[in-house]
């Protein structure tokens, strides 16, 4: 059965009144829609638009009486879309109009320009939708479906306006986007701070103080859902870890009087950011809960989500979203920033000279495996990518899974994990070993299956990278034999681990410098070689020698001496000394010896006096080297690397 010439592709806009200026727009809306109206059930609005015949509805009737005697229940209108009868849109625009939705075709419209503004314009096309205007606390909207109660929810957040959806005309939406906007003022750009950044996000939490203030009582917990000032304290808070490059928002509430604390992470260290009243503690959850796609009337359970920033008018950011249920029914929430940079580059992640050239000669081998270990948070995926950044050409076809995809690169074929579905690690690694790959990144090795493969895969010809949560190179090795690995497989695979830790930098604008004394040389000689060899005075006096003339300043008179660094404190650092972070290493290679000890299944002892005699430096002692140069605070070093 198919749709007769004389039947219209869809309800023209021509038969509706068509206003062209928001005076008249609202007029229309004032009054109940003509078109369809009085019809009793869907059958008889789809006869008066003129989109079926009466003929089609009693067929179309039929053929669901005769299905439901069958057992088989469908609408209507579906029914009349899976025959053909009608199309999809001529439904959604039908129905619609029956529930009171005025059709408008946009192109004479004169848009009001502050009520265009509300919507920023990358919303506006990717969610085609488009402000027509405003009136009090009303915003009328033009959108290609009015009955997407998502959309509609997040429009309200976002402009703090209730929403009159009204349907757009087929096809007339992308030129009336880019008309409406192509005269809207330049937005500012992002991150053009307030001079005093956490003064601004204070002046907006008092802003909504003073509202909410206004004509209520002072320990109400209730926020109004359209206080635009809230929406704008959230957003501040987003915006600002992202210009101070923070790593995580902490939100954590507590019973009144107390108030809400909001911390940054920044450099590994939680910092105090912002305290909100406690009465709007609900308010700042909900709204978050909101942009997560949380449900928010769910505070007895944790709750994952994800948020894209740019939907809400931001930078292109996203944010892993966990709430956690608190004590007295209340919710802290943390937000991690998971920004879709770049990889670093390798000569700029802290490696050594020599493990720079060791590394990357692992990584130029044909198969193999390649391991990065250290806790979480230590920089591991931001190593794995600057390695395979290093070796990503064309003659390479390089598949990563990982979870959560935090770092993006050209030429790579990146997979988000999903175990609600069963798409794991292990079944990725399957699924890439029958898709003709040369590199493989597996962001965790969680489990023995996971591990069992991706050995077996390094042993066919694919060189394999993945991570490990172990707190040094020698004790990987023990772990993956004791969750089950073969150790001959294992023992052929193995390329090199790298351990790692993440330091703090010393501030470059205030650190201040000073010869060292021979006492403060000798005991941190001494510290370097603690653990590693029986050190005496000549093996401590060496050391010094080695480090003067890498790291020594000449002093003028033909002769070299070291420098201590001590941290000042200013304003880049915000008065702690410290800004930014660099890695710490310990880069293992596999060798006869470490082959010999993992098919015995040595301790992991054993296997780290060998590497110690190939030549390995310890954490610590790469920690130290870059204490010599000025890079980093011994405290930082000590803190990082006591196991």
């Amino acid at each position: 059965m198919t749709v007769p010439d004389q039947t219209p592709s869809t309800v023209p806009a021509s038969h509706y009144p068509q206003p062209r200026t928001p005076r008249e727009l609202w007029e229309l809306l004032q009054n109940p829609q003509s078109q369809a109206h009085g019809a009793r059930h869907l059958g008889e609005a789809l006869v008066q638009s003129g989109v079926i015949t009466e003929q089609q509805l009693r067929e179309s009737l039929k053929s669901q009486l005769e299905e439901r005697k069958l057992g088989v229940h469908r609408q209507l209108g579906q029914q009349m879309v899976d025959k053909g009868v009608l199309t999809e849109q001529q439904l959604r625009h039908v129905i619609a109009g029956w529930l009171g939705n005025r059709v408008l075709d946009p192109s004479h419209f004169a848009f009001e320009t502050e009520a265009v503004a509300k919507v920023p314009q990358l919303v506006a096309q990717r969610e085609a939708v488009l402000p027509l205007m405003e009136h009090e606390d009303l915003l009328v909207v033009l959108m290609a479906d009015p009955l997407d109660q998502r959309l509609l929810d997040e429009l309200r957040f976002m402009t703090q306006r209730r929403i009159v959806p009204v349907l757009a005309a087929p096809g007339s939406l992308p030129a009336a986007i880019s008309r409406a906007y192509e005269r809207q003022p330049a937005p500012e750009p992002r991150h053009r701070l307030h001079p005093d950044n956490r003064a601004a996000a204070r002046d907006l939490a008092l802003d909504l103080q003073t509202a909410q203030d206004v004509g209520n009582e002072p320990e109400s917990d209730v926020v109004s859902e359209s206080d635009n000032t809230l929406v704008r304290l959230i957003n501040s808070l987003i915006e600002e870890a992202i210009a101070q490059k923070a790593s995580d928002i902490h939100i954590e509430t507590e019973p009144a009087p107390k108030p809400v604390k909001v911390r940054f992470r920044l450099d590994g260290e939680l910092v105090r950011y912002l305290e909100v009243e406690s009465r709007f503690r609900y308010a700042l959850v909900a709204r978050i809960k909101i942009m997560a796609g949380m449900d928010i009337s769910e505070h007895r359970k944790p709750q994952d989500g994800k948020i894209d920033f740019a939907r809400f008018g931001g930078t292109k950011t996203e944010l892993r979203v966990v709430t956690v249920p608190t004590t007295g029914g209340l919710e802290d929430v943390v937000l991690r920033l998971l920004a879709g940079s770049k990889p670093m580059p390798m000569d700029s992640i802290g490696l050594s000279p020599q493990n720079l050239v060791d590394l990357r000669r692992m990584a130029l081998k044909p198969y193999g495996l390649v391991l990065v270990c250290g806790p979480t948070g230590s920089g591991k995926t931001t190593t794995l990518h600057s390695l395979i950044s290093d070796i990503n050409t064309d003659s390479r076809k390089i598949w990563t899974a990982e979870d959560p995809i935090e770092i993006t690169q050209a030429g790579l074929r990146q997979v988000q994990m999903n175990p609600r579905i069963g798409w794991t690690f292990a079944n990725a690694m399957r699924t890439f070993l029958r898709a003709d790959p040369d590199v493989i990144m597996i962001g965790e090795m969680r489990d023995e299956e996971t591990a069992r493969i991706a050995v077996e895969a390094s042993l066919t010809g694919h060189l394999v990278l993945s991570t490990l949560h172990t707190n040094s190179a020698p004790e990987s090795i023990t772990r993956l034999l004791e969750i089950g690995i073969d150790p001959f497989n294992f023992s052929d695979s193995l390329l090199a681990i790298l351990a790692q830790r993440l330091v703090r930098r010393l501030c470059k604008q205030c650190v201040q410098s000073r010869p060292a004394t021979p006492d403060e040389l000798q005991a941190l000689a001494a510290q370097y070689l603690d653990g590693v060899q029986h050190a005496d005075e000549r093996d401590i006096a060496a050391q010094i020698d080695r480090w003067t003339a890498d790291h020594g300043v000449d002093d003028g008179q033909g002769g070299r001496y070291l420098r201590t660094f001590t941290k000042k404190g200013c304003d880049v650092c915000e008065g702690r000394g410290l800004k930014g972070r660099l890695g710490i290493y310990e880069l293992m290679l596999n060798s006869d010896e470490i082959r010999h000890h993992i098919r015995h299944r040595s301790p992991a002892g054993d296997i780290r006096a060998s590497a110690l005699q190939a030549g390995m430096k310890t954490l610590r002692q790469d920690g130290i080297d870059k204490v010599v140069q000025g890079l980093t605070d011994l405290n930082e070093v000590i803190a990082a690397t006591n196991l």
